[in-house]
């Protein structure tokens, strides 16, 4: 774990401790103080002061990175000094002051409350921000209010170019020099009811807007608004078959090993055991009743159980906080999060890994269009692994998916690292799909169930892989691997790069197998 990386978790953890009696006394928690009061800033720490609850009050001496103050709730927040990007993104209630720069993206996709920055701020300040208000007291980089879709931004100093770009709602006020709007705004006057309404917020701070401020708001013409395209699998595993491999078909009572055990990377316990190969995706499993409902695990979206995942994406990102503290482990979904760079996307698990336990599962998904970012991210930030879905833009065939897995893992030393590999699909898996996602080297296959029957599911899908492996003559789902695939058409064969049923070898344009 990076040195960074540690002091943030723990500053977290030591501040959610702190937060327990400060709340209960109405007291402000301060960081970066000693004892005899003598200065020991923060440097660096990121995804840190996140989720703060309504009432909390922080104050913090230094220096902070990505994310400071994210997600928060209704809490107070001042920081003596400076942070890097993303400062209080997704922010739905309360108050932050930073009392020097902030970097790119402050405000980030924020819904409420109010961020005030005493110095200046990055590019796409207030970008995608839906809500509430921003105070810029000196300048403010490119792009500013880029993609709004509510709020206020006010910028008392000058602006960078294309203020305004593809905003559809909200507006940016700019008090200094401003270039002209960028595609999807416009640029007005501020009008008298204007300075009346933004005095009420500036005049406590001792600061004033002038008559010849500028609005920039979205233009009637408003910004190309293009769609973006589905992501689908167009084909299943349809065009693959299972053979069974050198040994003899196993008799009916032979002893047959369904489990799958999910590890975090580099240990040999603490794990996540599934009955079957198949994590069930669904909003939550806590109506899952019987034996295989209650035992087989889920990736959720709200209300995790012990033996859970839960997937973070944007929609629940403010209240995982107070969600993630019992279950097994999380998904990150990137797929439903805003662009974000490296440190941006370890600052937000940063901020959510702190309020787990240390053996906890971490993931993040992404799609198999950029399944080479996805694992270099995986061995950069040192997670336990990652989920994969098959579905592209425009569709994709489960089939081609394969072998680009595979051959980015084998090139990345995934499975020597132990790091998991979970395929997912978009539709209700069969037996047969679970041991071809195992034989082609991942760990278990991600799926929702069929209906909100999960427990007949979950038995007919048993009862069917376990016959397979009788008849595969594989009594351990490890013993599965790409011997026991086979192509059943030319087509196929040619995008998996598997063997074509009937033939000894494989395909010449197929690399290696």
């Amino acid at each position: 774990m990076r040195d960074v990386t540690a002091k943030s978790i723990k500053l977290n953890r030591d501040l959610e401790k702190m937060l327990e009696q400060a709340l209960e006394r109405d007291l402000l928690v301060r960081i970066g103080w000693g004892k005899q009061g003598d200065e020991k800033p923060k440097k660096g720490e990121i995804g840190v002061i996140t989720h703060l609850p309504a009432d909390s009050r922080v104050l913090l001496l230094g220096d902070l990175g990505e994310c400071a103050g994210a997600m928060n709730d209704g809490g107070t927040f001042t920081l003596q000094g400076g942070c890097t990007s993303m400062l209080g993104a997704f922010q739905r209630g309360g108050r932050i002051t930073i009392e020097r720069d902030a970097g790119d993206r402050s405000g980030h996709r924020m819904t409420g409350g109010e961020i005030v920055v005493q110095g200046s701020a990055g590019d796409e300040t207030g970008a995608g921000m839906r809500g509430g208000l921003m105070i810029v007291r000196g300048h403010a980089g490119k792009a500013s209010g880029a993609a709004m879709e509510g709020g206020t931004v006010i910028i008392l100093g000058s602006t960078g170019s294309e203020p305004g770009r593809s905003m559809v709602g909200g507006r940016v006020i700019v008090a200094g020099s401003c270039p002209p709007p960028g595609d999807g705004a416009a640029m007005r006057s501020i009008e008298a009811a204007e300075l009346d309404e933004l005095a009420g917020h500036l005049e406590p701070l001792g600061l004033q807007l002038d008559s010849d401020a500028l609005v920039i708001v979205p233009s009637e013409a408003g910004s190309p608004i293009g769609e973006a395209p589905e992501n689908s699998v167009t084909e299943g595993f349809e065009g693959i078959t299972l053979v069974p491999s050198a040994h003899d078909r196993l008799s009916d009572q032979s002893s047959l090993d369904t489990l799958t055990l999910i590890l975090p990377a580099g240990q040999d316990e603490n794990g996540l055991l599934a009955p079957l190969p198949w994590i069930i995706e669904a909003e939550r499993m806590t109506s899952a009743t019987g034996k295989y409902g209650v035992a087989q695990p889920g990736i959720v979206t709200s209300e995790p159980r012990s033996n859970d995942l839960m997937l973070i994406n944007e929609e629940n990102l403010l209240d995982a906080a107070s969600l993630i503290q019992n279950c097994s482990g999380m998904v990150l979904d990137l797929t439903n999060l805003p662009s974000l760079n490296d440190a941006e996307i370890e600052a937000l698990l940063v901020s959510l890994y702190s309020r787990m336990s240390d053996d906890s599962l971490v993931f993040i998904k992404d799609s198999v269009s950029r399944v080479e970012h996805l694992f270099r991210l995986v061995i950069d930030l040192d997670l336990d692994g990652a989920v994969v879905d098959v579905a592209a833009a425009g569709g994709s065939r489960a089939a081609a998916a394969l072998p680009r897995i595979g051959l980015v893992a084998r090139a990345m030393n995934l499975p020597n690292q132990g790091r998991t590999i979970l395929l997912e699909m978009d539709e209700a898996p069969s037996a047969e799909d679970l041991l071809i996602a195992r034989g082609a080297g991942c760990t278990a296959l991600v799926a929702p169930a069929p209906n909100d029957d999960v427990e007949a599911s979950l038995a007919w899908i048993d009862g069917t892989l376990r016959g397979w492996m009788r008849e595969l003559g594989i009594s351990d789902l490890a013993d599965l691997n790409r011997r026991n695939l086979r192509a059943l058409d030319h087509d196929t064969a040619a995008i998996s790069g598997l063997r074509l049923v009937g033939y000894d070898r494989p395909l010449p344009m197929w690399l290696g197998n």
